[in-house]
Parts: structure tokens; sequence; C-alpha cells
């Protein structure tokens, strides 16, 4: 059979691999369809594990890598939930005719609220001044007014406590919240609103603009004294998968100091390390290893995020220092060990980081 005989069938089964996808995801949307009317819960990670296991043991059996057939598999189950997930938000509706403004909704974050308001049946109105105003959108959030079911503070972290304080004494008769990664800075703010007598609460989520699937993926919400306003900003997520989580107000920002500003700085360091390594940096560029590979993935995307944004969690947070002098003392330690010859302790330090990993599984 010559060359193009060969492509020409490869092209055939592929084409049937396109329609089987294509009738698995009508499959998938009748059965989302099914756990709507039934209160099915959307995931179903027993079920999930039996396709794996299906699928692994059928490539087995047919001489197929079945790692391949897993990460096929874990692809086309994502999707579905996706698919499902964004049709229960839609077909559950939470907005009803509700209005919501999202200030600082041209922004990327702000963007995605806008975009979940809107599916779920909301008049949303967006106030950002990098727009014109036009239909449903305002350059000055003063001038979209404030007679809303719903409002969003998605502003940059130190406009936003001004912000919420402006809210304060127009006093909205809406739920108010602000999304932002530290509330240091919005502490004032929001305690304002809460004097005022205004529904407020605080939420933090821990997710980037691109999230499409919010299964696996946490929402904290922090109750600013008001937990009848915290309920309703989590009944706003109820049909979607996200985890739920209560913080204290006073907690977020000492935790946050680690779960993001420690994981920030590291990347920054690393990717800092190589662009300064003189001539070598144009060949390390092009190096590969399975660590070095996944730390650049890692660090490509905090290099490519908001510096404004990151140097306000690092600058804003009373608590960022700690993790970093303690980032610059474990890279001490490592140093100290490595020109000391001492490989006990070097073991020693990477026992401690087994054990402390294996609190996560």
């Amino acid at each position: 059979m010559s060359l193009d005989e060969l492509r020409k069938n490869l092209s055939a089964v592929d084409r049937r691999l396109v329609e089987m996808i294509a009738e698995r995801q009508r499959i998938v949307a009748d059965i989302g369809k099914t756990k709507q009317t039934s209160g099915t819960g959307t995931r179903d990670y027993a079920r999930e594990k039996d396709v794996l296991d299906m699928g692994r043991a059928q490539a087995a059996e047919m001489g197929v890598d079945p790692d391949l057939v897993e990460s096929l598999l874990e692809m086309l189950i994502r999707t579905s939930l996706e698919s499902q997930e964004r049709d229960r938000v839609i077909a559950e509706g939470r907005g009803d005719g509700r209005s919501a403004l999202v200030i600082g909704g041209a922004g990327k974050m702000g963007r995605w609220f806008a975009d979940f308001f809107s599916s779920q049946g909301f008049a949303t109105t967006v106030a950002d001044p990098t727009v014109e105003d036009g239909p449903g959108v305002f350059n000055a959030w003063t001038d979209a007014g404030v007679d809303y079911d719903v409002i969003v503070v998605a502003a940059p972290l130190a406009v936003s406590g001004r912000i919420l304080a402006q809210l304060a004494v127009l006093n909205p008769r809406g739920l108010v919240f602000d999304i932002g990664s530290l509330k240091s800075p919005l502490m004032d703010g929001l305690k304002e609103l809460q004097s005022a007598g205004c529904r407020v609460t605080s939420l933090h989520p821990m997710y980037g603009p691109d999230t499409r699937l919010l299964s696996g993926r946490h929402l904290i919400f922090c109750d600013v004294g008001d937990p009848a306003a915290t309920a309703a900003a989590k009944e706003l997520f109820a049909a979607t998968m996200v985890e739920q989580l209560d913080m204290g107000l006073e907690d977020h920002d000492r935790l946050i100091a680690y779960v993001l500003g420690l994981s920030h700085a590291l990347n920054i360091a690393f990717f800092t390390a190589l662009a300064e390594s003189g001539e070598a940096a144009p060949k390390l560029a092009k190096m590969s290893s399975t660590t070095f590979d996944s730390q650049l993935l890692v660090s490509e995307a905090v290099a490519q995020d908001n510096p404004h944004l990151y140097f306000e969690i690092q600058n804003l947070n009373k608590f960022g220092l700690g993790p970093l002098d303690a980032l610059c003392e474990a890279a001490g330690r490592i140093r100290e060990t490595v020109v000391g010859g001492d490989e006990e302790a070097f073991v020693e330090l990477m026992q401690k980081g087994r054990d402390y990993l294996a609190l996560r599984q």
C-alpha cells in the first residue's frame, strides 16, 4: 500500500474519531439534562474512575499505551464537565431578571465575572475607566449608579479600597463584594459598608480568568460581619462545582502570603536567575529536562501575568516579608549544604519536603 493510500486510511480513521467524539458529546448533553431533572450532582468521581480504569484495561488488551488512552479520556471528561457545568448555570438562571454591576469589568477577572453573571440571566453592566460609555458600559462607575442587585468590585487593590468606601456613602440596596487577592487594603472600606448597614461580604477566587471549569477550583469567602450576605454570595455559585472555602478576614492575608506571595516570588526568582545568567541565558532558553520544563511552564505563566497586581500582592500584604525571608533562608541553607559538602543535611531537607508534601495527599 502506498504512502498516499495509508494517509487516506488514516484520515478516514480521524474522521471516525471526530464523529465518535461528537456522538459522545451528544450523550453527555443528555446525561447533563437528566442530572438537572433528578437533582443529581454534576460530577461523579467514582464514575470517572471507572471510565479511566476501563480505558486503561482496554488499552492494555489492544496493545495501546494506557497513559495515552487515560490522557485522552481525561480530556474528554473535562470537556464534558465544562459543558454540563455551563449548561447547569444557564438552566438554573439564578439571575432571573436581576441586575449586576461589575466595577473593573474590563479587566481579566472583571470580564470573567461579567460573563458569569450574564450567563445566569443577570442584566449585567460593566464600569471601567478603560472603556467608552455605551449600552450597558460606563467609563466612570459613579455614572452607572448603584441600583443593582449585585455589585462586584474587581478593580486594582488600592483603587478597590476607595471604591468600597465610596459605596458605603451611597448605601446601595444590593449585595456588594470585592474579589481582591488581599484584604488588608480593603478592610476599612468593607467595615464602612458593614457599618452603613449594607449587605457586604468579601470573595477571593483562587483561579485565573481563563478558567472554564470550576470543579477542583477554590473560591474563598470572608465574612465581614453579615452572614446573610455571605450566604447570598455562596448561592450565586451553587450551580457550579467550585469548592467554597470559609476563611476569617483576619487570617486571609497571612495565609495568602504563602499561597500567592511565596509561589510568585519563587517563580520570579527562577526566571530572573535565568535571564541574568549572562552568556548562558540564550543557551538555557533552548535547554530541556523534565523538571526544568515543568518549572518553565509555571514561570512563563507568572511572567505573562499582570506585574502591577503581583507587586501589590507582595507590597500591600503586611505579612508578605515572612515568606520572602523564609525563601531567602531556604536558598541559603541549600547553598550551605552544597558549599560544605554536607550530603546528610541536603538529604534531610528533601526528606522534610517529602513529609510535608505528603500532607496534601
